[in-house]
């Protein structure tokens, strides 16, 4: 799941007509990529409340047998998630230092998270009807978003796509210490695409770690797309798009097996799904080319800021209420009443918890980055130390104020 800076959608770099970005030039909101990430989201939530069977106690194409035949290629909301990742990330990197970025991701991503964790853990604990916690260990564990790398479950199986964006923003701060340029983020893309095609291929634990074959080309081309917007459309950037979209296709049929199954996938046609990557590629473009800058709607800036809060929350806490509740209301309205609740909590954690936990979070890195820079910590982070005698011709250090 993107969770793309809100603030990063709001500026563009602001192209003039010669295709050559004026520092500092503010551009048009693109209300358009808040449009992609709720249309991504809902679809994940309906592939989770529709598609799946764990909730309803028999198969979920029995409980929406019209629903069910969408649902199944809801799982594709997460790639195009990924794409606008790589588009937003690429733009709010811009100008930035390591430190900038580090807190930047850090700041946007971890208050909705911790509120997530914290609420999904309670709800598992206490109506553990889907599934349980296995230990309370494994929710602390779960706080520092990086328990996939050390074998820890997930307490939401949808943050599993939590640790893909860091392992993207992990290699992306290397461009970053670079400095974020034209050349050195094609560079960047073009090795990227290296290691996914050479990562199948070699017994190599750690390529593969960071290649993340099925994932790289949605990033990569939400990369070449926003190049394609700050600078200009040129043949190189439409041969890597080109690259990643027939990259992407060939993973349709694996990431159908790891979403539905085997058995499943035999029975699904896979040509909604590649017809689904078409369309997330053409909107992206679209943006790149500057067609949907005339989609403004006022509405659209808060609805995207509600969807990373409800990736977090909707799976594990919905379907534990789908199944408590599935033998008392009739399947649609308490698919349509869950989705209802997940919005409004997804919208209460975004304005109690992710806005003002983020400032404060911001903050208190940027201090502490500073501090990095500057190699020693700053008066007020030392607190009182106790006089220290001196020996003679010693420098006398003044104490610090509190």
């Amino acid at each position: 799941m993107s969770a793309g800076g809100k603030a990063g959608i709001s500026r563009t770099g602001g192209r003039p007509r010669d295709g050559v970005p004026r520092a500092g030039a503010p551009g048009p909101r693109l209300a358009a990529l808040d449009g992609i990430r709720v249309l991504a989201a809902l679809s994940v939530l309906f592939y989770h409340y529709a598609a799946l069977d764990s909730a309803w106690g028999r198969p979920a194409e029995e409980v929406f047998p019209a629903a069910h035949a969408l649902a199944v290629y809801g799982w594709l909301g997460v790639e195009i998630f990924f794409l606008v990742s790589g588009f937003v990330i690429c733009m709010s990197a811009w100008g930035r230092t390591v430190g900038d970025f580090a807190v930047s991701r850090a700041s946007r991503l971890f208050p909705a998270y911790w509120a997530a964790v914290v609420f999904t853990s309670l709800v598992l604990f206490n109506w553990p009807e889907v599934r349980k916690v296995a230990s309370f260990s494994d929710v602390v564990v779960n706080l520092s978003m990086l328990q996939a790398g050390v074998g820890v479950p997930h307490v939401d199986d949808a943050y599993w796509t939590l640790f893909v964006e860091l392992k993207f923003y992990v290699l992306f701060a290397l461009v970053v210490m670079r400095g974020v340029t034209y050349r050195n983020c094609v560079l960047f893309c073009g090795a990227w695409t290296l290691a996914g095609v050479v990562a199948p291929t070699v017994d190599s634990g750690l390529l593969s770690f960071f290649a993340v074959s099925s994932a790289s080309p949605y990033f990569i081309a939400g990369i070449a797309f926003y190049l394609m917007r700050r600078f200009r459309p040129n043949a190189v950037l439409w041969a890597v798009v080109g690259v990643q979209f027939l990259l992407a296709q060939h993973h349709v049929h694996a990431r159908m097996i790891s979403s539905l199954g085997r058995s499943a996938t035999e029975r699904t046609p896979a040509w909604p799904a590649h017809v689904i990557i078409v369309l997330g590629f053409a909107l992206m473009a679209a943006i790149a080319l500057g067609a949907l800058d005339h989609v403004q709607w006022r509405w659209l800036p808060h609805a995207g800021a509600v969807t990373y809060p409800l990736y977090l929350i909707h799976m594990m806490a919905g379907l534990t209420a789908i199944h408590h509740f599935r033998g008392d209301v009739a399947p649609v309205p308490l698919a349509i009443g869950v989705t209802t609740a997940m919005v409004a909590l997804a919208w209460l954690v975004h304005r109690l918890v992710e806005r003002p936990l983020g400032r404060l979070l911001r903050d208190s890195l940027r201090r502490g980055v500073q501090d990095i820079r500057s190699g020693t910590p700053c008066p007020a982070t030392l607190g009182r130390l106790p006089a220290q005698p001196s020996a003679p011709g010693a420098e006398r250090i003044p104490a610090a104020r509190s």
